[in-house]
């Protein structure tokens, strides 16, 4: 049987968004991008093995996704229901992490603010803590970095993300109700009594990468590790988050995931070459096949390796020439001031991955817009010719994409949230 589940996603800032507050100051883009970059240096980090001690056709279901900007992970979010009788949260979605955690009663230490009311584990029936020597135990450290601890022969994990956000609890197992349809008992999660960091507003994460642990890996029975979404363009819109293969699109081209060294929960991805304005640029293979790359929900804009930006720089800004340059702003260094202009024509942007994948990015995905006097192209070069690569949000922007971890594949189709 096909049956899918599917949830609406929304910007965490956006006008759709219900954690989105009055009080709230939303993050300008200035500090977006700032923590953007703490985002992308704790995924190279990980990447790294300097460090040795790194943090580290099925049935479907379909879930509103929103767009949540951004913070040390991630950016997009939905609702989904927790135990019983279930309680409703929002959750930000991230394809870079394992663990789902949310926050819990009590707050040990100290929990941030977060919109609808902390999860209280003693209210609800279904709520069981995880053995300190169970197997779910021993796999946090693949999932988290951090190896399992015990507290009363009940197993603590402990995460932390880029920009000192962290989360510190009790693993254990609840009831899941992503639709009325799509109940899943025991799946394990994080109960977290001691969060810190800029996840203001959300419940806590969801954790869709490839470990063992993540939320698509529990589901497989059902889904076969099969989900995909649509990433709205503004904050006023609605997009996807889509589990199943029953959503998916005919029209998806797919490229293989690659697996980056010490990146094995990652989707890893083998780009084979960009083209700017339909003439490809002259970018040696090794540039991209060294360092590798992978794609991300959670990092806004994407890092390319230093050869490869600095060509999509010099091919843009040479077909950018009849606008006038303006100075950069934070990681974004090619920047222009279009007031003035009625109409502006903007190349387009192409992405070849292996196996014939191309995607197509249009105006929202090749501009970062601040204002009309102040345009950048929404892309940064890696400090390091062996940083990764990292296909991030802004170029995701309402493509469909979707994530085949049973066939070891990613693919992308135009127009996904229409």
């Amino acid at each position: 049987s096909s049956t899918k589940s599917s949830l609406h996603v929304t910007h965490r800032h956006g006008t759709c968004s219900r954690i989105t507050s009055a009080k709230a100051k939303n993050p300008d883009h200035a500090e977006i991008l700032r923590l953007d970059q703490a985002r992308v240096n704790s995924i190279h980090s990980k990447l790294s093995k300097k460090l040795t001690d790194r943090v580290r056709q099925s049935k479907s279901t379909d879930l509103p996704a929103k767009d949540g900007s951004t913070y040390g992970s991630g950016n997009f979010v939905v609702t989904l229901g927790i135990g019983t009788p279930k309680h409703d949260l929002s959750l930000i979605f991230d394809t870079g992490s394992d663990l789902t955690w949310i926050q819990c009663e009590p707050c040990v230490r100290t929990c941030y603010s977060q919109k609808e009311p902390i999860f209280n584990p003693s209210s609800s029936s279904s709520y069981h803590n995880v053995s300190c020597s169970s197997a779910e135990c021993s796999s946090l450290s693949s999932a988290t970095g951090n190896s399992g601890t015990c507290s009363a022969s009940n197993c603590v994990y402990g995460i932390q993300y880029g920009d000192q956000s962290f989360s510190v609890g009790f693993l254990a197992k609840e009831k899941f109700t992503l639709t009325a349809s799509n109940v899943f008992d025991g799946v394990n999660f994080g109960c977290g009594e001691n969060n810190q960091g800029l996840f203001t507003g959300v419940a806590g994460l969801l954790g869709l990468g490839r470990d063992k642990l993540s939320f698509p890996s529990q589901t497989a029975a059902t889904y076969n590790k099969i989900f995909s979404y649509c990433l709205p363009s503004s904050a006023s819109y609605t997009g996807h988050l889509t589990f199943g293969s029953a959503g998916v699109s005919r029209s998806v081209k797919f490229t293989p995931i690659s697996t980056i060294t010490d990146g094995t929960s990652f989707y890893g991805l083998d780009i084979v070459g960009i083209s700017v304005g339909g003439q490809k640029l002259a970018i040696p293979p090794t540039v991209f096949s060294t360092p590798g790359a992978l794609i991300d929900s959670g990092t806004v804009i994407s890092r390319l390796p230093p050869k490869a930006y600095v060509a999509l720089r010099g091919a843009f800004k040479a077909k950018m020439s009849q606008y006038k340059n303006t100075s950069a702003v934070s990681i974004l260094d090619t920047c222009f001031d279009l007031t003035g202009f009625k109409t502006v024509t903007i190349p387009t942007v192409s992405f070849y991955f292996n196996g014939g994948a191309v995607v197509e990015l249009g105006s929202k995905g090749v501009l970062y817009a601040f204002k009309m006097s102040k345009v950048c192209l929404a892309f940064a070069g890696n400090s390091d010719d062996n940083n990764a690569a990292i296909f991030g949000n802004v170029q995701q922007q309402t493509l469909e994409v979707v994530y085949d971890g049973a066939a070891g594949r990613v693919g992308f189709a135009p127009n996904g949230c229409s």
